[in-house]
C-alpha cells in the first residue's frame, strides 16, 4: 500500500471524522434541548458546506495548476503546515472529553439563543466547511510533495470518502459516542508529523530558488529515504518547532494541574 495512498486517506478521514463528530454531537444536543425542529437546518448547513468544499477544491485546482512556482508552492505548504500545527494543538488540548463537550455546548447555546434556524445552519456550515477547506489545502500540499495528483492519492481520497459514509451511518445510528481521547491523540500526532514534513518541503522550494541555504550532513540519506528534507536548515527549523510544541505542552499541563489544585480551595 502506497504511502501517498495512506496519507491522503488519513487526511480526509481525520477532517471528515471531526466534522461528523461535531454534527452528530450537535444533533444529540439539539434533541436533548427539545429543539428537534432545528435538525433540518443543521443538516442543510452541513450538506451546503460539503458542496462549498467541492467548489473550493475546483477553484484551488484551476487557479493553482499552471506553471510551477517554487515560491508560491513553498508559501502554500507553510500555510498548510501552520494549520496542521494549529489543529494538532487544538486536538491535543481537547483530548479531555469534558473540554470537547463544553465547547460544543457553548456553541450550540449561542446559536439557539438567536432563535433562528439560520444560526444553526451557519454553525453546521462553518464547522464542516472549515474541515473541507483544510482538506483542500492539505491535499494540494501533499500532491506537490508527492509529484502530483497520482492514482494513489485519488484512490486514497475515494477510500476515505467511502469509510466516512460508513462511519456516519454507524455514528448516527448505532454509536453516538466514540473514545475521543485516543482518537484525538493519534490524529494530533499524525498532523504534527505531516506538518514537519510540509515544513521541510516548503524549505526545499525556497532552497531551489536560493532563498535559503542548502547544507547536507551525515545521516541525511535516511531522512531523504523517508521523504523528509535532508538538509541542516530544514532539520534546524523542524527541531525548533518540536521544542516549541513540547514546551507549550508542558506549560499547558502545569496550568491544568494548577487549576485542578486551586478549584477545591476556591470552593471551600
Amino acid at each position: 500500500m502506497s504511502g501517498v495512498f495512506v496519507q491522503s486517506a488519513l487526511i480526509l478521514l481525520r477532517e471528515g471524522l471531526e466534522a461528523i463528530l461535531v454534527i452528530a454531537a450537535l444533533a444529540a444536543y439539539l434533541n436533548k434541548a427539545g429543539a428537534q425542529s432545528r435538525l433540518p437546518a443543521l443538516y442543510i448547513g452541513a450538506v451546503a458546506a460539503i458542496g462549498a468544499s467541492f467548489v473550493a477544491a475546483w477553484a484551488f485546482f484551476v487557479f493553482n495548476n499552471g506553471d510551477h512556482n517554487d515560491l508560491l508552492e513553498g508559501v502554500v505548504m507553510l500555510v498548510a503546515a501552520g494549520l496542521m500545527l494549529y489543529v494538532s494543538g487544538w486536538l491535543f488540548i481537547r483530548q479531555d472529553p469534558r473540554a470537547w463537550q463544553a465547547m460544543l455546548k457553548a456553541q450550540a447555546d449561542a446559536a439557539l439563543s438567536q432563535r433562528t434556524a439560520f444560526a444553526i445552519a451557519a454553525l453546521a456550515f462553518l464547522a464542516v466547511f472549515r474541515e473541507g477547506a483544510e482538506t483542500v489545502l492539505f491535499v494540494h500540499a501533499l500532491a506537490k510533495t508527492a509529484g502530483g495528483y497520482s492514482g494513489e492519492l485519488i484512490f486514497g481520497l475515494m477510500a476515505a470518502a467511502l469509510a466516512l459514509a460508513v462511519l456516519f451511518f454507524v455514528i448516527d445510528r448505532v454509536a453516538k459516542r466514540l473514545p475521543l481521547r485516543p482518537l484525538f491523540l493519534i490524529t494530533s500526532a499524525f498532523l504534527f508529523l505531516m506538518a514537519l514534513k510540509f515544513i521541510g518541503a516548503a524549505l526545499q522550494e525556497f532552497q531551489e530558488q536560493q532563498f535559503v541555504g542548502y547544507t547536507e550532513f551525515a545521516g541525511s540519506r535516511f531522512l531523504d529515504t523517508i521523504g523528509f528534507n535532508p538538509t541542516l536548515e530544514a532539520v534546524a527549523v523542524q527541531l525548533a518547532v518540536i521544542v516549541l510544541a513540547v514546551g507549550s505542552a508542558i506549560v499547558l499541563e502545569r496550568r491544568s494541574r494548577q487549576t485542578a489544585v486551586e478549584a477545591p480551595s476556591a470552593q471551600s
